[in-house]
Order: structure tokens, then sequence, then C-alpha cells
């Protein structure tokens, strides 16, 4: 069921505060670069520091340096104050591999309903990579579509929501607002699902960097939708039956896909706090990655761009050592919150505090129950108000039992 396979990862997730994804209109400026070669720009979003290609960090005495990895560009943040700890050629243009996957999902979670059905085209079925099995014969719940792009990264999951989006045009123009919504300036999408050279695209013509994608990254931990796709680790995907099961009278069949991301708990490379991510691999790209996690109530961000193996080692150092010098050094710049690029001041705008943590956080539990109480109380009062206004309004409607659509296949023998 699953054609060529070209292994391309995802991570994980835990919750965050939701917020508008409304976008505005707007074009990809400017061409790309092989990273290595063109000028970075003068003026870059996040600070002036941020404008090499080199190594930038303000080291402190008694602070270890960031530790060695070999990737092309890399970036250490804390997405909570948005500060940036370390950076290697930030806003290096480079092939962005399935990473581009979580700007899909920025972008199309918050405009498709999860329960509406959706039936392949036989072109998206037919792209190249790795795929979930996708058939024309089947229509399948938007949110099954989610969650074969973000677990196990599925190539043909991810046209097809382009295509429930209006179409490829559409759909990448949609994704290229998004990004330009957020200050992702170094980002311009070709595909839904981050192939290149497969799909005749190069660095000119499809990139992104390593601030961008821990912008991204950060934005959708902000959505319920799309931390729980990210953080599913074992999924039931929808199937056409077998004969045995049509003989039984099912209507679908099914299997389980599970998550690429090896950092989610119970997997190789486990890692405590993990929130979430997606990381990425072609030829042309190398391995591309972007993660968050999070512990004793603090978030590290971290991405990194045509790294020489599969990245789980290099998350993990990096990882452990934004949380080991957050706090103790001078930031080398800023993540930037979506609006005006030119005030490069710390995003205060969401915190990426999960709902229900992933992994053991005391301290993370603690203020969800004593924090976030008096906030709590406020919100479910004027929730409470509206239900029950709604509730009178809709009368009689509101109590004719419904629930969504499930996903129907096409049985040739009918």
């Amino acid at each position: 069921m699953r054609a060529r396979l070209r292994r391309t990862a995802t991570v994980i997730t835990v919750p965050l505060v939701a917020v508008s994804l409304t976008a505005p209109p707007a074009t990809a400026a400017g061409v790309g670069r092989a990273a290595r070669h063109a000028a970075p720009p003068a003026d870059p979003v996040g600070g002036p520091q941020l404008a090499g290609r080199g190594m930038v960090v303000n080291q402190a005495a008694g602070v270890p340096a960031p530790p060695k990895i070999k990737a092309s560009s890399y970036m250490v943040a804390d997405a909570d104050t948005g500060e940036v700890l370390a950076a290697k050629d930030p806003h290096g243009k480079y092939l962005p591999a399935s990473t581009l996957k979580t700007l899909t999902a920025l972008a199309l979670v918050p405009k498709l309903d999860p329960d509406r059905l959706v039936r392949p085209s036989q072109r998206a079925c037919d792209v190249e990579g790795t795929k979930v099995g996708l058939t024309p014969k089947m229509q399948y719940k938007v949110s099954d579509l989610f969650h074969a792009l973000m677990m196990m990264s599925a190539n043909d999951a991810a046209v097809t929501l382009a295509e429930a989006d209006g179409g490829m045009a559409k759909a990448l123009a949609d994704m290229n607002a998004e990004a330009r919504r957020i200050n992702a300036r170094d980002t311009l999408a070709g595909s839904p699902n981050g192939l290149d050279k497969d799909l005749g695209l190069n660095i000119r013509t499809q990139h992104t960097s390593a601030y961008d994608l821990a912008l991204i990254l950060r934005e959708g931990l902000r959505n319920a939708d799309y931390r729980k796709y990210v953080q599913a680790i074992d999924f039931q995907f929808p199937a056409p039956p077998s004969k045995s099961q049509r003989k039984k009278g099912r209507k679908v069949g099914g299997y389980p896909i599970h998550t690429h991301n090896k950092l989610l708990p119970g997997e190789r490379y486990a890692y405590t706090g993990m929130l979430g991510g997606k990381n990425g691999y072609t030829i042309a790209a190398g391995q591309t990655y972007v993660a968050a996690a999070r512990r004793g109530g603090h978030t590290i961000v971290i991405s990194l761009m045509k790294a020489d193996m599969p990245p789980s080692k290099y998350a993990t150092e990096l990882l452990d050592w934004g949380f080991a010098t957050r706090g103790k050094i001078k930031p080398v710049g800023t993540l930037v919150a979506p609006g005006d690029a030119s005030e490069t001041r710390k995003d205060g705008s969401g915190s990426l505090l999960p709902d229900a943590p992933l992994a053991s956080d005391d301290s993370t539990r603690m203020w969800m129950l004593v924090g976030g109480g008096a906030v709590g109380a406020g919100l479910a009062i004027g929730v409470l108000f509206l239900v029950l206004r709604r509730r009178r309004r809709d009368g009689s409607s509101a109590r004719q039992p419904h629930g969504p659509p499930e996903p129907t296949y096409d049985d040739p023998g009918r």
C-alpha cells in the first residue's frame, strides 16, 4: 500500500492557546538561494545579530558552548520569551523537505472542517515518496488526513488536503500568505508536502530557514487540533474493507499507522517534555528538523537544516543545551510576533504551556491547577453563558441527535 518509501518523520506536541489565523494577501518576495552563496539580509527579522551565516552566541562565564553538530543551519530559542539563544545561519534559505508540512497544517487546519469527507484524486494517490495508501474509492475525513500528514508524513494526504482547500494553487497561496502573516519571510512553499526534485522544484522555487521553522512550529502549537495531530503516536486509518470484512457487512476497513517521530513518549529516543515538531528528508535537502519541548515551566524550540544524519541525537543535544543555558546568557535575537516584523520585540502574545503535559512535569501541572484556576473559572462562566444562549435560540433543533459523517467506500460490487 505504500509506494517507494522516502523516510520523512514527525515529532509531537502539547497544547497551547488558540489564536486567530486570518492571513492577509501576500506573495513570496524574492527568489531562493543556496545559503552558502547569497548574502544574508542586511536587516533580518529578529535582530541584526541574526544576519550572519556563521555561529552566533553570546558566551558567558560558566556556561557551556553550544553542541557541535554537523548541520548547515540551526537555531535554539526560548519559545515563551522569544529569546534566540544561539544560531547558525538562521536566515539561510534551504530546501525544507517534509518540515514544510508544519506550514501546510498551520495554514489548512483552521480552514478545513475536520469532519468533512474528501475523496482524493488519482493524482494525489500517485504522488511520490511516503504515502498512507489513499484510494479514489474512499472518502476520508479531513482529520484522518491530517493524522496521516503529521504522524507519518504522508505525501498523498498532503496533496488531498490541498485539493480540499480548493486546489494546489489556492493551497500554496494560503500557505505563503500564512508564512507572511507570522513573519516567516524566508519561506516560499512550492508544494504542500515538501518534495523537491520529484516535482521539479529547487532552492529558487521552494525554501525555508531555521528561523522560520521555529516561528511556524511555535504558531502551530497554539492550535488544539494541530497539537492533536502531531502528538498522536498510534492511529487507526480507514481503508476499503477486505473481502471477509465485506461478507460480514463491514463498509469500511482500516489499518494502524504509527508516528515517525522518535522523540515521542515510548519511542526509541523519547525526550522528556517533548511538545511536538516535524522532521524531513530528501536527497537534495538532507536532514531537516524542528521541535519543541517543555521542562520546568519553560519551552525550548530548536530547528536545523541540511544535517548529515537523522536528527534525533542533534535535537536532543540542542534541547538539552537550551534548557541548561536559558536565562544565563544574553540572547542574540528574538522570535518576532505575527504582525509588524520591524518591531523586534519579544513575543509575549501566547504562552506555550500545554493543556496536559505529555511527560512528567510537575511544575506545569501545578500551574494548570493553581495559576490557571482563576482564568479558567472566568472562561467557564463565559462559555456556559454562550451555550445556554445558543440552546434557547436553537430550540428543539439542538436536541436532534447527529454526529460527524463516517468515511465511505464505493463498493465495486454495487
